[in-house]
């Protein structure tokens, strides 16, 4: 976690174009992170997270660029949508299970930390428990000698097993019952004890079962099996709490739906200020009952977005809108925004689709002329219609080349270019017709 906010920004950039002041405002707010950890514990208990609201119309990167940083850093991450949740006494969601999510989001971080930590381990596991299936150890009191040839046969089979010989044997494994103390679950705390006391009278007598499968597919569930085994669960429920309340991420997004624009309020749905309230105190700090202990949210931090098309930032209550002191406003993406994010990222769409015809053996080749002329098609469709931003790109894309990958068995072996002449031969009717673009692009 020890990067400096232009390191931050520099990752940043390999994936997402533009957008330098959202960039820097999460960068610096992550770095507050890392400082607050080297202070005095009196005063970094005092030094609260400074949450951020991004503004901007969707596709513009606001989202991807919260998921980025939270993987890049290895912090628990999770993103959820405002309008999914309803105030206390109405149907839906509570507000509280964004943390609980964010809880088990942590157990999964740590617990997959801890089994990439005790690989070796879980591989010995794995190969020692399949083989003793294959070749039963010897009963105590035999000869040196069978011991020796033992010992030599188990080699033998060890190099087979390692070489993949032995993957299409099958085997009879020992399996336990899945562990419902880490299952997945964004109930309340008292409905989490209610399923669980179902489970243990369901499930009361069979902790384990016996299943016969291919050697190939009992490396799998032994390696979850061994994992299970060799965890401290306790010291990851206690590292993942630590992480969850000090290092967690809750990216909030379409927040402008659950603002009551004063313009409409009159139509507006009354639980709407309702869920802001509900919020209020899990983003000023609170405890929040999990099935894996109490989670204070006063050092999560939360980052807000939304499009403010319809509704605006100061609809939000103004006790809401103190708690994200940061404001960013993302930009809409220009015809050269939308060439660089052609061209520039690691994981560009070009690049995706070069990689998923060249399975086919087909060398896909995007012309520079070609790549020009798309971003300028998503410019236009993006002013003329709906702006989705970036995402226009995907069902551009798709239409220009839907032929090519259609045929793509046919031309194994051969390099197909996209050329300009194919972009508008395929685009220019449907851009010219307003109703035929809102629906196809």
């Amino acid at each position: 976690m020890n990067l400096t906010p232009k390191e931050i920004v520099a990752y940043l950039d390999e994936y997402i174009i533009g957008q330098f002041n959202a960039k820097k405002a999460i960068a610096i707010a992550l770095r507050n992170r890392y400082r607050r950890l080297k202070l005095e514990d009196d005063m970094a208990e005092e030094v609260m997270p400074k949450n951020i609201l991004m503004i901007g119309s969707t596709g513009v990167g606001k989202t991807e660029i919260a998921r980025r940083m939270a993987k890049m850093l290895g912090l628990p991450f999770v993103k959820v949508e405002a309008s999914k949740y309803t105030e206390v006494g109405f149907v839906g969601r509570d507000v509280e299970s964004m943390v609980r999510d964010l809880m088990m989001a942590s157990i999964n971080l740590v617990k997959a930390e801890h089994r990439e930590k005790n690989r070796d381990n879980i591989d010995e596991y794995v190969e020692k428990t399949i083989i003793e299936k294959l070749l039963p150890p010897l009963p105590k009191g035999v000869s040196e000698e069978k011991k020796a040839d033992y010992e030599k046969s188990f080699e033998r089979m060890r190099q087979k097993f390692r070489a993949k010989e032995m993957d299409e044997l099958k085997v009879e494994v020992e399996l336990s019952q899945g562990n419902s103390d880490l299952g997945d679950s964004s109930l309340p705390p008292e409905m989490i004890k209610v399923q669980e006391s179902f489970i243990k009278i369901l499930g009361s007598g069979q902790n384990s079962i016996k299943k016969e499968m291919k050697v190939k597919d009992a490396k799998e569930a032994l390696k979850h099996e061994a994992s299970e085994k060799l965890l401290d669960i306790e010291a990851v429920k206690t590292e993942a709490r630590e992480r969850c309340q000090n290092g967690g991420i809750i990216f909030i997004d379409e927040i402008d739906k659950i603002a009551v624009s004063a313009s409409a309020s009159h139509r507006s749905d009354p639980s709407k200020e309702g869920v802001q309230r509900d919020l209020l105190p899990i983003v000023e700090g609170s405890d929040v009952n999990t099935k894996f202990g109490t989670i204070k949210t006063d050092h999560i931090l939360f980052i807000s977005a939304g499009a403010f098309h319809v509704s605006k930032p100061s609809d939000l209550i103004p006790e809401l809108q103190g708690r994200f002191p940061l404001r960013v406003e993302l930009n809409s993406l220009t015809e050269d925004i939308l060439y660089k994010i052609l061209t520039q990222p690691k994981n560009s769409l070009l690049r995706q689709y070069e990689a998923l015809l060249n399975t086919e053996g087909v060398k896909l080749v995007f012309e520079d002329e070609a790549i020009s002329a798309i971003a300028k098609i998503a410019q236009m469709t993006n002013e003329k219609t709906e702006d989705i931003g970036a995402r226009r790109l995907h069902t551009i894309i798709e239409k220009v080349i839907e032929d090519i990958s259609f045929t793509a068995d046919e031309h194994a072996g051969k390099s197909i270019h996209v050329t300009k002449d194919l972009v508008h031969e395929k685009l220019d009717a449907i851009v010219e017709d307003e109703d035929s673009s809102r629906y196809i692009l």
